[in-house]
């Protein structure tokens, strides 16, 4: 995929007063988007935006809002120093805009939103607290639909959680495998139903990751009835030359994670754009390599947001996908590089050998 050609992905992005990000105008982005930067510079802050539009399509504004601990915490600087969230995101054919501004109790309520598409605008009423994109009275406008439909299809992934109550390690529903969930707490049943309906991608996820993980040999999926007559799937797995059933416990936690980026990146009917922060958490070297050759595979196929502390991880991108992520009096800058100008450091370096010796930027001061 060259850039932009998928014409779900998103081409620009402005935020105004989110966390970190000051201010964010007009912002391309690519097929595939490394952010780098040092820790507190606001990288995560990009991931949580996304993370925030995911709840406004899920009716679930408000709660996301109370989780972060209150309008005052997503606010730039804070309620007394800014008093609207504004964004616009520039996909495909058609952009969608909307403010926010707090309320008393801490929540946020909409000020405006907008859908334009082909210089039509689509204004959707102020003063609700949840989108009206998802409203059913909108939902007759094919315009509002469309763009619902895009945004629903952008997803960021997060599978930091590998603790003991983490929910890729128990057993889900058999029925919930229609798509990997954002923790991939459905894992095992998502992998069930690739095994039956998709073998030529269940199969390559099963090569990769024995390419990180040699002694791993093939998942063992079997659903269980309980007495409720609903039916559960555990991920259950063996090693090579061994039929004996072991539990996801008694693989590591960057395994775990492997298997999990492993899966959203080769599934057959991916989001159109995908975000992760930090995917490389836990991963064995030679494991990070092959997950930077497989995100810029991917990339051909989604759109690609990913951030980064990892060297070896850098090394497997190009200047021109990467974004780097400062500070600057205070507030979150994202800028792109100009390859041409590291030509000659290029010639006896490596990207992230720049990035290293902080030629980019994007390293503590």
């Amino acid at each position: 995929m060259n850039d932009q050609s998928n014409k779900n992905s998103i081409k620009r992005l402005t935020i105004h007063g989110f966390k970190s990000i000051q201010r964010l105008d007009d912002f391309p982005l690519n097929s595939l988007n490394v952010l780098i930067g040092a820790n507190g510079s606001g990288k995560s802050n990009l991931v949580s935006y996304f993370a925030m539009l995911g709840n406004m399509l899920g009716n679930a504004l408000q709660v996301w809002t109370r989780k972060q601990g209150g309008a005052d915490r997503v606010l730039f600087n804070g309620v007394k120093e800014t008093q609207q969230l504004h964004s616009e995101i520039v996909a495909g054919e058609f952009s969608f805009q909307f403010t926010l501004e707090p309320t008393v109790d801490e929540g946020f309520v909409f000020h405006s939103e907008n859908v334009i598409e082909s210089d039509q605008k689509q204004r959707l009423r102020g003063g609700h607290t949840e989108s009206n994109l998802v409203s059913r009275r909108y939902s007759v406008y094919k315009t509002i639909h469309r763009s619902r439909e895009t945004i629903s299809r952008w997803q960021v992934y997060h599978f930091h959680d590998t603790s003991d109550t983490a929910g890729v390690k128990r057993s889900s529903a058999v029925h919930d495998n229609e798509k990997l969930r954002p923790d991939a707490s459905n894992l095992s049943a998502f992998l069930y139903r690739l095994q039956l309906e998709e073998p030529k991608h269940y199969t390559q996820i099963i090569k990769m990751i024995r390419l990180a993980i040699p002694f791993f040999d093939d998942f063992v999926l079997k659903p269980q009835t309980l007495p409720t007559e609903e039916q559960r799937i555990r991920l259950l797995w063996k090693q090579k030359d061994s039929d004996y059933a072991l539990w996801p416990s008694q693989l590591s936690d960057g395994s775990i994670r492997f298997i999990c980026l492993m899966t959203a990146l080769l599934q057959p009917d991916p989001p159109t754009t995908i975000i992760i922060d930090e995917p490389e958490l836990g991963l064995h070297p030679y494991a990070i390599t092959l997950l930077g050759s497989l995100l810029r595979s991917a990339s051909s196929r989604m759109q690609v947001i990913v951030s980064t502390q990892s060297v070896p991880l850098v090394n497997e991108f190009s200047l021109d996908d990467l974004i780097v992520v400062e500070r600057e009096d205070g507030a979150t800058a994202f800028k792109r590089l100009n390859a041409d100008e590291f030509n000659d450091w290029l010639e006896d370096y490596s990207v992230g050998e720049l990035w290293e010796k902080n030629i980019l930027g994007g390293r503590p001061r």
